[in-house]
This record gives C-alpha cells, structure tokens and sequence, in this order.
C-alpha cells in the first residue's frame, strides 16, 4: 500500500496537539525506534461516513503498546475521538485508513535495547486510501513460516514483525501469486502474509486457532460471529496445508479489504462460491447497519 505524501495528497497527522500535513519527520537517528524497532501500530478504515469496529481498533494500538514495554498516553476513546477529528478534514468522497502509533524515544537506563516506556511518543496518521475491489487472489505457500511469542513479539501488532511477512509476499509474487500462505513453526496454517485465512469443506468454515503466532484479527472476529449468527458451523481448529488444498473455498480477512476470495493455492483453482459471498455481504450489511434483507 503506497502512501502519497506530497502536499498535493490528503494526508493528516495528529502528534504532540497538532495536525500535521504530508510526511513529517517525527523520528531521528537516535530514536530507541529507528534503530531498535520499538514501533505499534493499528490500522481502520473510514468509508461512505462509517467507521467499522474503529472503537475496537483504539483498544488495540494500547495493548499492542503495553506488550512492546510502552505507556499508553493515551486512552480509546480519546484515540477514537482525534480519529473522528482527523476525518472531518477530509472531503469525505474517498476512503481513508487510520493508523494510530506508538513509538519509544530512548532507551531504559542501563540498558540501550529495551524501551525506556516514559520516553512514549504517539502519532495519529490518516491518509486517502481507496478500498480493494475484492477481487481474488491467488496464494503459494511460502517457504517462511512466523515465529512463536517465545522468538518474536507476537502479542502485539508490531512494525518489527511485518518484514517476514514482507519478504513473503515477495517471494511469492516473484512465483507469479499475490500473497502467501504462511505457516507456523510446527507446520500448521497460520494466516497469509497479510490477512487472516479461512477455509470451508461441506458448508462448515474453518479458521486456523488463535495461538498467539499470528494476529488474530478484529475483522477476523467480526465475520466469524456474522457468519455464526446466519447459522454457519464457524470453528476454530489445527489446519494444514493439505486442509486447505482440500478445501471447497477459500477467503481471507483483514482491515484493507473486509473480505477476499481465493482463486489459487498453488496447482489448485477455487472458485468464489457462496460462503465466501455470504461473508461480504453479512459484514457489509452490518458495516452499515442493514439487515440481512438490505434494508
């Protein structure tokens, strides 16, 4: 996702009480940040005057900071409230994706690699960013595989994680596919390199279960408690690869997108079938406070 920051882009930056325009430069070469990746950040969407599960993701960016060794300086529902700010600035036609993030400044004494968490700066970023089209995507399963909390910070929606999962897209679409399939340390599906996955086989939707090596999303969460109060059979459970090349289906969820259909996994074709359409329209539909009806 490329992020036009020239002063002809919209975009916004809420840090230190003031909104801020194009890319400003918060972090330097001494930052505990820059060079010892103390970073957190979250990600929601505005689109068509709606906001969807923002108050969660507001919740999130502070846990995710507390698990890094930082201290919040904010709360939610002020986050949520500068996020509400900084849409009325824009001109309300295009979609918008709010990151909120925290960031250590130092070191703690006595030791330059842990964060000092007095030393917590916050920024709040929203930039213009159109909503995918929900076209399918195709997955390989990529030789790279994420770490357990033993090895990584897992239990926080961290920048240091996200270049394993930058390297997998690459070496996928190097292959010719969009995304990859990534597997946890035992050999188990655990997400793609960008979204949570999921799987159906004879009507019932599977999930791979949350265990703490991947982030078990907040859309991924939504759609499962959508798609269990339409009457689908939701589980959560050990999935392999061969689970998922069996698989009548194939979709993932995430923030960018809502929700995708999988038209690959390597040698396999899928079709977007009906679950997959069910799951769109069930978020959709609550996205916007319709019923299932439409109405």
């Amino acid at each position: 996702m490329a992020v036009d920051t020239s002063p002809r882009s919209s975009t916004w930056t809420y840090v230190e009480g003031e909104w801020l325009t194009g890319n400003p430069p918060l972090i330097g070469p001494t930052s505990h940040a820059m060079w010892l990746a103390s970073t957190v950040f979250d990600g929601a969407r505005w689109f068509d005057g709606i906001a969807p599960d923002l108050d969660l993701h507001c919740q999130r960016i502070n846990r995710s900071a507390v698990n890094m060794g930082l201290k919040p300086v904010h709360t939610p529902e002020e986050i949520e409230a500068l996020a509400w700010e900084g849409i009325r600035r824009f001109d309300g036609k295009t979609p918008i994706y709010i990151k909120p993030m925290y960031w250590g400044e130092h070191g703690s004494p006595g030791s330059v690699v842990s964060v000092d968490g007095d030393s917590t700066r916050f920024a709040l970023c929203l930039f213009e960013a159109p909503l995918g089209n929900n076209a399918p995507n195709s997955l390989t399963l990529s030789p790279y595989r994420r770490p357990t909390p033993e090895t990584a910070m897992t239990d926080a929606k961290a920048g240091s994680l996200y270049p394993n999962s930058g390297r997998a897209i690459s070496e996928a679409r190097s292959r010719g596919f969009d995304n990859a399939l990534m597997c946890d340390m035992n050999g188990n599906v655990a997400e793609t390199a960008s979204s949570n996955v999921f799987m159906v086989k004879d009507g019932i939707v599977s999930t791979p279960i949350a265990n703490r090596t991947f982030l078990a999303g907040i859309t991924r969460a939504r759609v499962m408690g959508l798609l269990r109060k339409a009457g689908f059979e939701v589980r959560e459970v050990t999935l392999s690869v061969e689970d998922f090349m069996n698989a009548d289906e194939i979709f993932t969820t995430g923030n960018y997108s809502k929700v995708v259909g999988v038209n690959r996994l390597d040698g396999r074709d899928f079709q977007q079938g009906p679950v997959t359409r069910k799951a769109l329209d069930l978020y959709m539909n609550w996205a916007f406070g319709r019923s299932e009806s439409g109405e």
